[in-house]
């Protein structure tokens, strides 16, 4: 098939464009380079299957696919606070323009959601079916209700004009080609302990996350794209539940870092609780994360390693 990934160059879309292309799809990668870098996609620029195209997807474009993976999104808090505006036009105005270019081409197109649709939870963990506790107001609110927004216009356009949408909701993923100053919690511990940094903790860091390697986050993607009869939502992560506290004292470890953890305020509407309920990835695509976090976090402080010239034990 012709797929078109938009967001491609970014962290998770430069490896969804290499599993298409180990798939035997011809790609189209879409980005305007905003978080996206075209090291990401290096690798990928001589095979004849693989197209870059240049462009911001608030504005309209037209191509001929058969599948669209929309991805386009700031998705961490430095870089979709940025430029709170645009964000929300990249959630909104984005995926018209993407689910018009679907219902023109008669393409499958899947909107990549967030766990943040789920807010600051009152349910733990977090099913498809709560609708979440979130503050419309907030500075997180750009990128929150962008999303959930998202997720109307993809359940409209389906209603209304028989789009075949999925939509999946991503949990905290990590991994190789993260960005180095994205500000999100397993980037920075790990390059903060690699140079000998602070690590920097929230609040008194007994706020939980749960992290799924990037593979496995892509394999939930293609299962889902593929799979006939199911929209969703359905939510996509690793259920390994973590204080952030143990976390920063396992990258600590891991690394050989001699960093010292300190505390500072928590940033406002900043979630207490995060863990996916997958029951439903398990029952419809047969999906359950695979690789073990320690595995996963030795892959990706190899990487920062390598990207900033450090040496670790």
């Amino acid at each position: 098939m012709r797929v078109l990934v938009t967001g491609g160059a970014g962290f998770i879309g430069s490896h969804l464009c290499e599993r298409l292309l180990g798939d035997g799809h011809e790609v189209v990668c879409l980005d305007n380079f905003f978080t996206g870098t075209k090291q990401n996609i290096m690798r990928l620029l001589d095979d004849h299957r693989f197209e870059l195209v240049r462009h911001d997807i608030i504005e309209p474009i037209l191509l001929e696919v058969d599948r669209v993976f929309n991805l386009a999104c700031p998705a961490s808090p430095i870089h979709y606070q940025y430029n709170p505006v645009k964000t929300i036009k990249t959630s909104v105005m984005g995926t018209i323009n993407m689910l018009g270019l679907a219902k023109r081409v008669r393409a499958r197109i899947l909107q990549a959601s967030t766990s943040e649709v789920y807010g600051d939870p009152q349910v733990h963990p977090q099913p498809e079916e709560y609708w979440g506790n979130v503050n419309p107001i907030g500075i997180r609110s750009c990128y929150d209700e962008g999303k959930r927004v998202a997720e109307t216009l993809m359940m409209d356009y389906h209603r209304q004009n028989g789009v075949d949408i999925r939509i999946v909701r991503i949990f905290n993923t990590y991994g190789p080609r993260m960005a180095v100053n994205d500000g999100r919690v397993v980037s920075n511990f790990i390059v903060q302990a690699l140079k000998g940094e602070d690590i920097t903790v929230y609040g008194e860091g007994q706020q939980t996350r749960s992290f799924c390697y990037v593979s496995d986050l892509v394999d939930g993607l293609v299962r889902m794209m593929a799979c006939d009869g199911f929209t969703g939502p359905v939510n996509l992560g690793n259920p390994a539940e973590t204080t952030i506290l143990e976390f920063a004292k396992r990258i600590i470890a891991l690394t050989g870092s001699r960093s010292r953890i300190v505390f500072k305020p928590l940033p406002a509407d900043d979630p207490k609780q995060r863990q996916p309920d997958i029951r439903l990835a398990g029952e419809k695509l047969g999906w359950t994360p695979r690789v073990p976090v320690e595995q996963g976090l030795r892959e990706t402080i190899d990487y920062f390693s390598a990207l900033l010239g450090t040496s670790q034990p």
